[in-house]
């Protein structure tokens, strides 16, 4: 389980020798989980130094939902919402790592002129033809997900004859791509939840390792979601042993980054992760 890949967040380089820990930073007032909750400023920073004290290695900072059904906002407005929290960020917590999880080209590039070292795109470039390009121009790390359609309509029937052949022929082109644009650290993400059943999330997940033959960083992005509710008849608020429990699972199938709402717990995960790589560090399955 042993790997050498790092990524260079805008002259601070990541190491991912041991899985890290994406604290969710939503600001927003609709996101499936959370939303409502960080709006004021002094919410924000409050939330930001719990995650920050509990271990987080990033922020990311989101100022429109993808939850099911919901809509791309005005670019304005994601602005307004995204570019001063990070700045803020910034000013009070100086070495703090910030993504931004935005599908706009002009967002990212503010939200890199603002001190963001990371950008998070849900739609890998579908929705901005400026966005890969802008990526490899700013030479910031990129989270490429996978997502079956837009969050408006994902939901609707989503369908895979093979979902993850399908998703690892979609990153093998997409990689083609971004590294044609010189774009060097790429971080894949599967999109649990993105245009795909609970079935489809669970053989995603069980055949996480499938993705590290692209010498990529895997993101895992479960924290919270329906693919754990609707197993255990919860709801989100509800969900966080089975987002431990799932959250083991993508660690031993080679996950480097954990993209989570409740840092505390995704550290301790880790650490019990590692602690049976030291007792069994060759393990024969």
């Amino acid at each position: 389980m042993s790997t050498t890949l790092s990524i260079n967040c805008g002259g601070t380089l990541l190491s991912l020798d041991k899985p890290r820990v994406m604290g969710i930073l939503n600001v927003t007032p609709d996101s499936f989980y959370d939303g409502g909750k960080y709006t004021s400023d002094r919410a924000i920073m409050n939330q930001v130094e719990r995650m920050l004290s509990e271990g987080a290695d990033l922020i990311d900072v989101g100022g429109m939902s993808s939850r099911p059904g919901a809509v791309l906002i005005d670019e304005e407005l994601e602005v307004k919402r995204v570019i001063p929290v990070v700045r803020s960020i910034l000013t009070h917590f100086p070495n703090t790592l910030i993504s931004v999880d935005t599908v706009r080209s002009s967002v990212a590039r503010e939200a890199a002129a603002a001190g963001a070292v990371m950008i998070n795109d849900i739609s890998a470039g579908k929705f901005d033809a400026k966005m890969c390009s802008t990526v490899a121009e700013l030479q910031l790390p990129y989270v490429l997900m996978h997502m079956q359609g837009s969050p408006e309509d994902m939901q609707h029937n989503p369908e895979y004859s093979q979902v993850t052949v399908e998703v690892l022929d979609f990153f093998i082109q997409k990689l083609g791509e971004l590294r044609a644009l010189g774009v060097k650290d790429v971080i894949l993400d599967p999109g649990f939840g993105f245009g795909k059943t609970v079935a489809h999330n669970y053989q995603l997940l069980t055949n996480l390792s499938a993705f590290s033959m692209l010498d990529c960083p895997v993101l895992a992005g479960l924290s919270r979601k329906s693919m754990i509710c609707k197993v255990l008849e919860v709801n989100p608020s509800k969900a966080l042993n089975g987002t431990t429990a799932l959250h083991m699972v993508a660690l031993q199938n080679g996950a480097r980054l954990l993209r989570v709402h409740d840092v505390k717990e995704a550290r301790e995960t880790i650490s019990l992760f590692e602690t049976c790589l030291v007792h069994n560090p060759h393990p024969c399955c």
